[in-house]
């Protein structure tokens, strides 16, 4: 259940943050647009990856990579909002689902390696 939530609010995510570099680029920001969008799409990405690891090492380290992915997304917010490229609305409404999909990344990896016999 927590992968299929996982997925969805992955996706929202990079939606979300892609919609919002359209709006970026519009008042000409470019260097933070581009790291976001590649930041949060990552998280995706990832994530979709960790469905067809190669083994449970693979998977736990494909949702290693997306919860660092998604650290850098939440960083990237930041800046935009305190540079006031965005509003606090929009700040928080995209970071309550960047902190969300950090939550279940990291309940899912602990639960992955407890259940790994070789990562203990």
């Amino acid at each position: 259940m927590k992968e299929d939530k996982l997925s969805e609010l992955s996706m929202q995510l990079s939606v979300d943050v892609l919609k919002l570099v359209k709006e970026l680029k519009q008042k000409h920001e470019t260097v933070i647009s581009k790291q976001i969008s590649r930041s949060a799409t990552s998280v995706c990405a990832n994530i979709a990856e960790s469905k067809y690891g190669q083994s449970r090492a693979d998977f736990i380290s494909k949702l290693e990579i997306a919860l660092k992915e998604a650290n850098e997304t939440s960083k990237w917010l930041e800046m935009l909002f305190k540079s006031e490229y965005i509003d606090e609305s929009t700040y928080k409404a995209i970071e309550k689902t960047c902190a969300t999909i950090r939550i279940l990344l990291i309940a899912s990896c602990r639960t992955a390696k407890k259940n790994d016999p070789g990562s203990r």
